[in-house]
């Protein structure tokens, strides 16, 4: 069963698991601002299902609640931000406003995040990038999932890659995948529901093929496109860890058991049009590939579902699962 819930509810609700478990009050309010708004987009395994693992993770000392984001180091059109340990949205944001005001001034501009934790949707942090009209790109690694090519064992992460492209006078254009076939949140749901998950979505971690969600996630996901997916994955985890100076994935422990603090690692990248072919040559040059796109009857743009399932989130509410209700509900008090 499942109920609907407004916006603000779940949101303040989130925000107070949160601060019960550590946080404070800026690291809880835009940790819950981020995970509902994936709930209201339809990404449930990046949504309210955190607020468990992560009220779990701040009394375990695997993030610090009290923890405040701060720019270490900076050059030019780029700087490093370290979270030292906190949870993800705080340095996220910082390292976002940090490549909006340098690719307004360089034209393009990279900021990193050092020291980070699970960095949830991807395409959330890009959001501001494309108000301010710039393109943005976000890369972020995770703890190990992935295996090499030709691997048993779990070396890269999920590893997402997100992208967002503004238009004139209509929604961006939004890409956001995992380099796996499915997202580890969902295996996750999965397992709190205690369902099987689909032969071909991961391996064990003696390396067979499983449909047990539990040993999934102790084990590898299954990369999109084989070897290309490991070298996406393996293009992730340079830009976000060996530049940033984070750990990486195979040296930080599983989210989902007891482990060594995560030193995640995150990059932002935003290019302003107008130091390039121009913003009205830019969009002019969007347009007429969207307008031929959809031509071709049945294309979907990028990103329109998450938009329409957000409106519809605001109209009407939240659908949240018994379970994850009955989680909220006792770690918020």
């Amino acid at each position: 069963m499942s109920d609907r819930y407004s916006i603000d509810e779940v949101t303040n609700l989130a925000a107070r698991a949160l601060r019960r478990a550590g946080a404070s009050r800026a690291m809880a309010d835009a940790t819950a601002a981020a995970l509902v708004a994936a709930e209201m987009e339809g990404l449930s395994g990046h949504g309210l299902s955190r607020v468990a693992l992560y009220s779990e993770h701040l009394r375990q000392g695997r993030a610090d609640g009290k923890a405040r984001p701060k720019i270490v180091k900076k050059k030019g059109a780029t700087c490093l931000i370290d979270a030292h340990g906190g949870l993800a949205f705080l340095a996220a944001a910082l390292a976002v406003k940090e490549a909006i005001k340098r690719a307004r001034r360089y034209g393009i501009a990279f900021a990193g995040v050092t020291n980070s934790h699970h960095f949830g949707a991807a395409a959330y942090h890009l959001a501001p990038v494309a108000q301010a009209g710039l393109i943005g790109l976000a890369f972020t690694n995770s703890p190990a999932a992935i295996n090499a090519w030709s691997g048993r064992k779990a070396f890269f992460g999920t590893n997402p890659i997100a992208a967002i492209f503004p238009r004139e006078r209509a929604d961006p254009i939004v890409v956001d995948l995992s380099l796996t076939e499915v997202a580890r949140g969902k295996i996750m749901l999965y397992a709190k529901e205690g369902k099987p998950i689909p032969l071909g979505w991961a391996l064990d971690k003696d390396g067979n093929p499983t449909t047990d969600a539990r040993a999934a996630l102790t084990g590898s996901l299954t990369a999109i496109g084989g070897v290309k997916g490991t070298m996406l994955a393996l293009i992730v985890e340079l830009l976000s860890v060996a530049l940033t100076g984070a750990a990486f994935s195979y040296e930080n422990d599983s989210y989902f058991e007891p482990g060594n603090k995560p030193r995640i690692g995150h990059a932002i990248l935003a290019i302003d049009p107008e130091a390039l072919v121009g913003a009205q040559a830019y969009y002019a040059r969007l347009e007429a590939l969207i307008h031929t796109m959809l031509t071709d009857e049945g294309v979907r743009l990028p990103g329109t579902r998450r938009v329409r399932a957000a409106a519809q989130a605001r109209a009407e509410g939240i659908e949240v699962s018994e379970t994850v209700q009955r989680e909220l509900r006792a770690l918020a008090g």
